[in-house]
């Protein structure tokens, strides 16, 4: 009896063991699975934190950028409506003060003073008529964080298009804009040519004037020469002898193999042009002076005696081009000094 009940006791007590072991093992489980579940909902609620800071960093890149682009908007706006007031070929001295008063706000300084020193190669005013009124922009595109590209068109008018939102004639302008010390500065500026619906223009800062050539003239070339003048009387002295440069126009068709008519311009000083006429030197063996195209406040631009002489491929062309009168001097021009 005693065997049995002992036998019983262990029986029991092994039950109630496994029992033990099993309720553990469940309560664990459970722990583990209500763990596991946690875990993955914090991981979730992480995930889900990460995708709205990701999309909330897209939404503040997309703002400052749309930000971005309406501050260069406006910067270039401002800037291409000072343009008019900044003559090219005055003096250096006024061309500083002109740029410094216009351009300082807008521009870096490394590009102010690049502009300064090579007048030749910033946007401005030439002539009196027709100027540069406004930019317009066809595109903006992001380099960098702090980098910008803009491109448009210079628009020029006159007093016939002041009022009716036209363009005496256009040129391609490419801005970069950098970022310093968190404001946006033009740092770089490339200029292409004038154009209008029929015609292209060429223009000579240096000299100071523009020739109006037809559309079919695109891709001309500018081949530079010199003019030599000698004394009508035969003499030793050498300073009596005169030189200037030729700028000829070339057609874009132009080939070794087949040439055409350049357009030649000489261009003299005044002292030059009326010592020419006084018949103090010549050119040349024709019987006949140059021709004059026009003239500023410094220079007189003439074309050659018989520039044609030879009757190439072209040449009634380019009579037609010189009839329409297509040389238009500055009226500004001073000397720099």
């Amino acid at each position: 009896m005693k065997l049995k009940n002992s036998l019983f006791l262990i029986i029991l007590l092994s039950v109630t063991v496994f029992s033990s072991v099993f309720l553990l093992e469940a309560c664990g489980k459970k722990e583990k699975q209500e763990a596991d579940t946690e875990k993955v909902t914090e991981e979730k609620a992480d995930d889900k934190k990460s995708d709205e800071m990701e999309d909330k960093e897209k939404k503040d890149s997309s703002q400052s950028s749309d930000n971005d682009e309406t501050i260069i908007k406006d910067l270039i706006t401002q800037f291409g409506s000072k343009l008019q007031n900044v003559s090219l070929l005055a003096d250096k001295k006024e061309i500083k003060k002109s740029m410094e008063e216009n351009y300082k706000d807008f521009v870096t300084e490394e590009l102010l003073e690049k502009w300064i020193n090579e007048p030749v190669n910033a946007p401005g005013r030439l002539t009196s008529s027709p100027w540069p009124d406004r930019i317009e922009i066809k595109e903006i595109k992001k380099l960098k964080e702090d980098s910008y590209q803009v491109k448009g068109e210079i628009i020029e008018i006159t007093s016939g298009e002041k009022d009716k939102n036209e363009a005496a004639s256009k040129r391609s302008i490419a801005l970069i804009l950098k970022k310093e010390d968190n404001h946006w500065l033009i740092d770089d500026v490339t200029l292409g040519a004038f154009e209008n619906s029929n015609e292209i223009i060429y223009e000579n800062k240096e000299y100071g004037f523009r020739f109006r050539l037809p559309k079919t003239w695109k891709g001309y070339k500018i081949v530079m020469d010199k003019w030599e003048g000698k004394p009508i009387e035969e003499t030793e002295n050498a300073d009596l002898a005169e030189s200037g440069p030729i700028i000829s126009i070339r057609h874009p068709k132009w080939t070794k193999e087949e040439e055409r008519q350049d357009i030649p311009i000489m261009v003299f000083t005044h002292e030059q042009w009326d010592a020419l006429q006084k018949e103090q030197f010549h050119i040349g063996a024709a019987p006949m002076n140059p021709s004059e195209l026009g003239r500023n406040s410094m220079y007189v631009f003439a074309l050659p005696a018989r520039y044609n002489y030879a009757f190439p491929t072209g040449y009634e062309e380019v009579e037609e081009i010189l009839e329409s009168k297509p040389l238009e001097p500055a009226k500004d021009l001073k000397k720099a000094k």
